[in-house]
């Protein structure tokens, strides 16, 4: 079997306006798709964030991977990684290392065509499914008016149930409880997840207290301020927050506050930010940083990647999660496919996809029952793409007027001036 054919597609799905450390959320997400076709006709896709940046290191790698066998994923690893710039991962909350995602993209892709040749779900391929439904969490955002796409801050006052509360402000603890219970009935999230780093810490503390109170002891909650709070502010809310937060994740920028911060709460720390390549791995056991790593195979590139991390985590006794981003059916396939051959994935996996629901680019998107999803019975990635519904997405793409992901700009529209700080409180 050979790749006779790579096909890159930029798109852009509506995204409601929704409040982060970096700014706000642009009417549209980009994300990038990538069909990789066989010689035999066989078509195997992957997904990442989008921007030119991104799109530029695919298209570059695309001509190089044309013949080679798709089984030969250490061959095709060798390739890309010959041809990588360097890159960093940034500040923002985001991740920005184009290359790390053209590698998520590609070793999905092909994982996805292998399965399809032989017939046999990805999570077969990745060693056997341990779990045969993958838990997520619901993602809760502080928010202005408006659901995402051109009439983004419009609002449509006949919505009801969770279609109202995703277009409905949620710009302080009443806010986000309405959303929370929305949601939850939406989809029967099992756990709760809040965004911070977007207002005043008491705000925040204010509003997962409100959701303990909303929920009850059983419900799991979690509060991400992205890293923008100072040690002295992490340690005083994590105080008011102890014995209420499953876990407290990125507070603080860096493995040397985290470390501090960790030493002065009971509460685990979990990280996206602190934490997000094997590079990291020496300083997290050093600094003994956090307790919980969250995985993202577009951030730590592809599915052999994020098993080797979990292999990290249980012998170094790491609890593991699964992080999230603006995303679309084939990255929630590919998370549902890891995820089930995780056998150390300790905790609900993150999801913004109820955010992006209703613009799906798959004929039969992935169904959340009791919170969950059930592993795909159908091979590889157990998808089917709608090439209808992805050459609309691309067409928002060549009209929304964006090319990269720029949180601080969109948020200069409501407040001139905002300038992103990578610590603010």
């Amino acid at each position: 079997m050979r790749i006779r054919d790579i096909h890159i597609t930029p798109v852009a799905v509506p995204d409601p306006p929704l409040l982060n450390a970096a700014g706000l959320h642009a009417p549209y997400a980009l994300r990038l798709i990538v069909e990789i076709v066989s010689a035999d006709g066989i078509a195997g896709w992957g997904e990442i964030p989008g921007g030119e940046s991104a799109r530029a290191a695919l298209e570059h790698t695309a001509e190089r991977l044309i013949g080679c066998d798709p089984w030969q994923l250490n061959t095709i690893d060798a390739v890309l990684s010959a041809l990588a710039q360097p890159d960093e991962r940034g500040a923002n909350p985001w991740d920005q290392r184009a290359w790390v995602h053209v590698k998520s993209a590609i070793e999905v892709a092909c994982y996805d065509l292998i399965g399809k040749a032989v017939e046999r779900p990805v999570a077969d391929l990745l060693g056997g499914a341990v779990r045969e439904r993958v838990p997520f969490a619901a993602y809760l955002f502080f928010k202005h008016a408006g659901a995402g796409g051109v009439h983004g801050f419009g609002r449509d006052d006949s919505a009801s149930g969770w279609a109202a509360a995703r277009q409905a402000p949620a710009l302080d603890p009443a806010g986000i409880v309405a959303q929370a219970k929305a949601m939850v009935a939406q989809y029967g999230f099992k756990s709760i997840k809040l965004k911070g780093g977007a207002f005043e810490p008491q705000v925040e503390v204010a509003s997962i207290l409100a959701l303990r109170e909303a929920f009850g002891n059983d419900m799991p909650l979690r509060l991400d301020p992205n890293a923008i709070w100072r040690v002295d502010t992490a340690i005083a809310a994590g105080k008011q927050l102890a014995g209420v937060l499953e876990y407290y994740e990125d507070p603080v920028r860096g493995q040397e506050n985290m470390a501090i911060v960790a030493r002065a709460l009971d509460t685990p720390l979990a990280t996206n930010m602190c934490t997000t390549s094997f590079a990291d791995l020496p300083g997290s056991l050093r600094q003994q940083s956090e307790a919980i790593i969250l995985s993202d195979h577009h951030f730590w590139g592809g599915f052999r990647a994020s098993l080797q991390l979990a292999r990290f985590c249980a012998v170094f006794g790491r609890g593991l999660s699964m992080h999230s981003n603006s995303h679309l059916g084939i990255s929630l396939a590919a998370m549902t496919q890891l995820a089930a051959a995780t056998p150390n994935l300790n905790f609900d996996c993150d999801t913004h996809y109820p955010w992006q629901d209703g613009h799906d680019l798959l004929t039969q998107p992935l169904a959340f029952e009791e919170g969950a999803i059930a592993l795909p019975a159908a091979p590889g990635l157990g998808i089917e793409v709608d090439r209808e519904k992805l050459a609309q997405l691309h067409q928002k793409y060549l009209h929304c007027g964006l090319s990269e992901r720029d949180d601080e700009s969109e948020m200069q529209k409501i407040q001139p001036g905002w300038r992103f700080q990578p610590t603010r409180w």
